[in-house]
């Protein structure tokens, strides 16, 4: 009787060690894949650290030059509004800046590049002036736009080098 004690309880013990040893590996395990999972996050957030930091420093090229007036209005507010559109860690910019894209809205219609050279010289005429009405259109708050938007941009770069 004693002997079947013995065995019971022995083998009671190598379940409960081989239990407690299964245990501990999938413990391992799980820890390991959170620490993997974690370090794809990290790296992923840097991927859009990084997207945006080169965004943003065309942002503030352009914006710059819009200022300058070295770029046409509406190129500028075209390429701001695709760049804007392509920030991964910004939402809502549309409504910061509702004059700059306000503008794009209306004229990314427009011919561009070579579907512009192919229109005849009075179509091209009549974008030219649908464009110049609707830039004297939004152009005091524009300007309001471009100067809020460059501040941002240099913000947002500073927050995304620290």
């Amino acid at each position: 009787m004693l002997n079947v004690w013995l065995i019971a309880i022995i083998v009671g013990t190598i379940i409960i060690v081989s239990l407690a040893l299964y245990a501990g590996k999938l413990l391992m395990l799980l820890k390991q894949q959170t620490q993997a999972q974690q370090q794809t996050e990290q790296a992923h957030k840097l991927a859009l650290k990084v997207h945006d930091k080169k965004v943003l420093d065309s942002i503030v090229i352009i914006a710059r030059a819009m200022k300058e007036e070295q770029c046409d209005v509406s190129e500028g507010c075209w390429r701001l509004s695709v760049l804007l559109d392509s920030l991964k860690t910004s939402q809502q910019l549309d409504q910061e800046f509702p004059a700059i894209f306000g503008l794009y809205g209306k004229i990314k219609h427009l011919s561009i590049l070579g579907e512009r050279k192919e229109l005849v010289k009075k179509q091209r005429m009549q974008q030219d002036l649908e464009r110049m009405k609707l830039e004297a259109e939004y152009s005091s708050q524009i300007r309001k736009d471009i100067d809020l938007l460059h501040q941002y941009a240099v913000e947002r770069i500073s927050v995304l080098t620290s």
